[in-house]
């Protein structure tokens, strides 16, 4: 699939937040209803709107796409949020971004308390992103605000994407670091290298100073692994069983990784 600018989805996230880590992914499909043609047309580029409005979906698109890029000052890694919400927060089951506004604002077990989407998006930058908060009323805020609302057009308030999260993995699996080793190094290490540093932003880092920091949500096996079993590896999603994609999984989360800045635990 290829975005706004012609640049390929792989090319966009690689694919963390992420992350993401291009692991071979799999077993069983999602059982949950796919996403809905109403609910994907939403997410055509060539309805962006005209004048100003557009303008600012679009640097928000480009925010999201290439955050280091477009958004260095609170970055302090090379992932981009397209990394793990990949093509452009779009792709069911790789926690989409379509209809999210709608959710906001919502209970957040971490922060033990209700956020507002804006919240959310600080988290994100200060954990994914290893970086810090995006003031409330700055650009970068308002443009990823417009993105999102506009990925959220049409919705109706309390009916859920069809594709929203990510697949459910069967309860009570345990992962093996040694295994997941050796399935990292057969069907990862290719693109996301065997030191873990990928190739940003083509690819991104799942481990090292420019990968998620150990706040970040994909810091969590159990979250990683959904998320592998139905997105990767990029070119053969769908061929790894649960348990292979909790063990890599697993491996990853022994490897090093940034320090979450404490003066952030507020989000």
């Amino acid at each position: 699939m290829f975005d706004a600018t012609g640049k390929s989805a792989l090319a966009g996230a690689g694919i963390l937040l992420a992350a993401a880590l291009a692991v071979g992914c799999s077993g069983p499909q999602p059982t949950a209803a796919p996403a809905s043609p109403a609910s994907a047309a939403r997410a055509r580029w060539v309805d962006l709107p005209a004048g100003a409005e557009g303008d600012e979906v679009r640097l928000g698109k480009r925010i999201f796409d290439e955050t280091p890029k477009y958004a260095a000052a609170f970055v302090g890694n090379k992932l981009s949020c397209n990394d793990c919400h990949i093509q452009s927060g779009t792709a069911a089951y790789a926690a989409p971004m379509i209809d999210m506004a709608n959710i906001f604002p919502m209970y957040n077990k971490r922060a033990g308390r209700v956020i507002s989407m804006q919240e959310r998006f600080q988290e994100c930058f200060v954990r994914s992103e290893n970086g810090r908060p995006l003031p409330q009323d700055g650009a970068e805020m308002k443009a990823l605000t417009a993105y999102v609302n506009w990925l959220s057009r049409g919705a109706q308030k309390g009916q859920a994407y069809g594709g929203r999260g990510f697949v459910k993995l069967p309860p009570g699996l345990t992962g093996g670091a040694a295994k997941g080793k050796a399935l990292y190094a057969a069907q990862c290490a290719g693109c996301h290298g065997a030191d873990g540093a990928g190739v940003p932003p083509v690819l991104p880092a799942v481990w090292g100073p420019d990968s998620y920091n150990d706040g970040a949500g994909m810091n969590n096996p159990p979250k990683m692994a959904a998320f592998l079993i139905h997105n990767m590896p990029q070119n053969h999603p769908g061929t790894l069983t649960p348990q292979d994609a909790i063990d890599v999984a697993t491996f990853v989360h022994t490897m090093p990784r940034p320090k979450f800045n404490q003066a952030y635990k507020r989000y």
